[in-house]
């Protein structure tokens, strides 16, 4: 017997003879700060088994048949460590592309006993701030975001190299453009606009951006050519281009976070196939599980022929 367990059978003992000294098991109860029902079960065990009969017995062993088959769990544990999916973006990702149906809790489990139920620090969510009224546009193709993310890498001599992600999100279906530029200007802006303008199903009727040197006049006349409005947000407000901002937290999460950079040739493949995956195959929170070009389906009522 454990000095903690004998510990504990003196603490039981204590009550159940204060409760016979005084003739009260309810005030002995509420002195004791124990319920009436677990004063019962103890003096129950008591009477039956002596000192024994106050030993806490240990839990049921977990019943190896009810557990979540090794498959599922590899599965699981691989999303989580590829690309950083919560319990609900697993389950979705599961249920799509492997057909398994499983819970949000079952996926949870999961991570916790196996230690990876807590992201790295930079994955953590971070505090959501003043309250913001968000918007969605209905009309894909209506309000374009549009901004540009900064790259640092390192080289093979270890010095850092700067490159530039611009990206293009559809309010409407989150469906998104990359492309990654070794200068940050208006002529890249331009040729991204037309890359933008190609890549997407549907037709632009509204640009937005910041006040950034690169959406400056020769960017926004060239829009203007295009037949695309072009318009500024307020000063000091990101909250404007939020889901193009919030784009680009995600592409740090499950892309750049991951990514073995070598060279620019590599960095350009890539990006082609986050982007894909962005709007082919990755479930989206906003869209209840559903991916951009879902939506974008449900939207227009069309099928989208090529998809890669």
């Amino acid at each position: 017997m454990t000095v903690k367990e004998k510990r504990d059978i003196k603490r039981k003992l204590n009550l159940i003879n204060h409760a016979k000294e005084i003739g009260n098991v309810k005030k002995a109860c509420r002195y004791f700060g124990i319920s009436r029902s677990t004063y019962y079960v103890w003096i129950e065990r008591y009477e039956k088994d002596g000192e024994k009969g106050l030993i806490n017995s240990k839990p049921c062993p977990e019943n190896p048949k009810l557990r979540t088959p090794m498959y599922i769990e590899e599965k699981v544990i691989y999303l989580r460590k590829k690309y950083h999916f919560g319990p609900q973006r697993i389950y979705w990702y599961l249920k799509r592309f492997h057909q398994i149906q499983t819970s949000e809790s079952s996926v949870y489990r999961i991570l916790r006993r196996n230690g990876i139920s807590r992201l790295p620090a930079n994955t953590k969510k971070r505090s959501p701030g003043p309250h913001i009224k968000l918007y969605e546009k209905q009309t894909p193709g209506h309000h374009i975001q549009m901004d540009v993310k900064f790259l640092t890498f390192k080289n093979n001599e270890g010095k850092n190299i700067k490159r530039y992600q611009y990206t293009a999100i559809d309010d409407a279906t989150r469906i998104r453009a990359l492309k990654v530029y070794k200068r940050h200007n208006q002529d890249n802006a331009i040729d991204f606009v037309n890359y933008v303008i190609n890549k997407f199903p549907f037709r632009i009727k509204m640009i937005r951006t910041d006040n950034g040197h690169e959406f400056q006049a020769k960017f926004h006349w060239h829009c203007i050519e295009l037949g695309i409005e072009h318009v500024y947000i307020k000063p000091g407000s990101p909250n404007l281009n939020g889901k193009v901002e919030r784009s680009h937290r995600t592409d740090k999460q499950e892309f750049y976070q991951l990514l073995d950079y070598t060279d620019d040739v590599d960095l350009k493949e890539k990006i082609k196939v986050w982007e894909n995956f962005y709007n082919f195959n990755r479930p989206h929170k906003s869209h209840g599980g559903l991916t951009p070009y879902e939506v974008f389906r449900a939207k227009m009522n069309i099928e989208i022929q090529g998809q890669p």
